[in-house]
């Protein structure tokens, strides 16, 4: 039997950095890895310049909602990645946390859409590495389940 690995990306309202990395990592691994997003406290709707910055790379998060972090969720998750400084879960043992502490463009004045496109690029390289640590434990596991 193959485990299959999940991940959860936190931020505050949900509506921007965390709903773009779940966007990019459902992308990425499309159904071999189970995906969710909240926030801590959720805004009311999908940031419209992450949306917009998505769809220019191929990945639609337009049609998604803010969550609110929903701790079954993050007690059955691999992984709780945190993007930013302000968004906080509450560890849970058995549960790896991370915290991408994301570039933010605005503090060197760059606004907009260029902002976010940025702020997209970095969320997607760190992705990138995260789908790879998955797969390669979600293989590790797999062959230690076949022994």
């Amino acid at each position: 039997m193959t485990h299959k690995p999940s991940v959860l990306f936190v931020c505050v309202k949900n509506g921007g950095k965390s709903q773009m990395a779940a966007g990019l990592m459902r992308r990425l691994t499309g159904d071999t890895v189970d995906v969710y997003s909240a926030g801590t406290k959720p805004g009311t709707a999908v940031n419209a310049l992450s949306a917009e910055s998505l769809s220019e790379v191929g990945v639609d998060i337009s049609g998604e909602t803010p969550k609110l972090v929903d701790p079954r969720i993050v007690a059955d998750v691999d992984v709780v990645v945190t993007l930013g400084r302000e968004a906080h879960v509450e560890p849970v043992p058995g549960t790896r946390f991370e915290n991408w502490d994301t570039d933010e463009p605005s503090e060197r004045g760059i606004d907009g859409i260029e902002r976010v496109r940025l702020v997209r690029d970095d969320i997607a390289a760190r992705v990138r590495l995260l789908a790879d640590e998955l797969r390669a434990e979600s293989l590790t596991h797999s062959e230690e389940t076949v022994r």
